[in-house]
């Protein structure tokens, strides 16, 4: 096993059964999907990086649509799955496991993009370019992305080390903004996540599974240095999290030479990739993973 498959190991395993992988709450994604003024009655959605999929659950319930689900990782999937099921809103799902840097659809496949604290997985830039495509005219795209909320040279030193190590490019809200026009988008609405939505369904459930893995990996100094590491970013959210959280960012496309928005049309698919299974060297490079289920 290699390192990088080690370390996918360990992560999955501290997250498994989390109702969320990061900071989110419903009340949250409402208050953004409300931001979308002007979609179809029965929108198609696409939700990047879904994870276990609270809000894609969300988003199906509020909008009446079809959502596509992707994520990379089957035991999210899963999860979806059941709580999709749980919900009464399974048929109205596409469950699909993917890379987020080589999505199979069409050109104009969608109305509304959606992706809760994954888009920095790509980058914030890069994500609202290459997923543009897959929109129709006037689409939306909504992402929540880690910002600093008080000038750079205020984050306190601690926190600011962190998560620069964490994502090198986090930047404050304003910075976000311009990058988001700077790709061809108006900026519709944005909000600040509420402190509860860290710990809620995330920080809370993640905080009890770290208990368990301390005994689960006593005889591993790594795995125990990385709980160190979960843990000590909680103590940076109590202390700090003032300066820095989740904006909430509703775009829409500029783009007057799109055909029009048909909102009968149904999303379409490129040809399909082979995928490696998860746990394979071949599994983590983006340029090398494509779609491996549609459910």
């Amino acid at each position: 096993m290699t390192d990088n498959d080690w370390l996918m190991a360990l992560l999955l395993d501290i997250h498994r059964g989390l109702p969320r992988q990061g900071p989110g709450d419903d009340a949250s994604t409402l208050r953004a999907l409300e931001l979308c003024a002007d979609l179809p009655m029965q929108p198609d959605v696409l939700d990047v990086g879904c994870g276990p999929g609270m809000q894609t659950v969300a988003l199906a319930q509020a909008t009446g649509g079809t959502i596509t689900a992707v994520d990379l990782f089957e035991q999210f999937l899963d999860d979806l799955r059941d709580r999709a099921v749980e919900a009464g809103v399974r048929e109205r799902i596409q469950v699909m496991r993917g890379d987020m840097h080589d999505l199979p659809f069409g050109k104009h496949s969608f109305d509304l993009i959606w992706s809760e604290g994954a888009a920095y997985i790509m980058g914030i830039t890069a994500a609202f370019q290459s997923w543009k495509e897959f929109l129709r005219p006037q689409g939306y795209i909504a992402v929540t992305e880690l910002s600093w909320l008080v000038p750079e040279d205020e984050v306190p030193r601690e926190a600011f080390d962190f998560f620069r190590g964490e994502y090198p490019g986090v930047r404050n809200v304003a910075g976000n903004l311009r990058r988001i026009e700077d790709c061809g988008y108006q900026i519709v609405g944005h909000f600040t996540l509420p402190d509860e939505s860290w710990w809620t369904h995330y920080y809370d459930p993640l905080a009890a599974n770290l208990v368990a893995m301390r005994s689960k990996y006593a005889l591993d100094p790594q795995a125990q240095r990385f709980i160190d590491d979960s843990e000590d970013e909680q103590r940076i959210r109590r202390e700090f999290g003032d300066s820095y959280g989740y904006e909430f960012i509703v775009a829409q496309l500029v783009d007057e030479d799109a055909p029009r928005r048909r909102a009968d049309a149904a999303p379409t698919f490129r040809e399909p990739v082979a995928m490696p299974e998860v746990g394979t060297d071949e599994g983590v490079g983006p340029s090398e993973s494509g779609p491996r289920e549609l459910g």
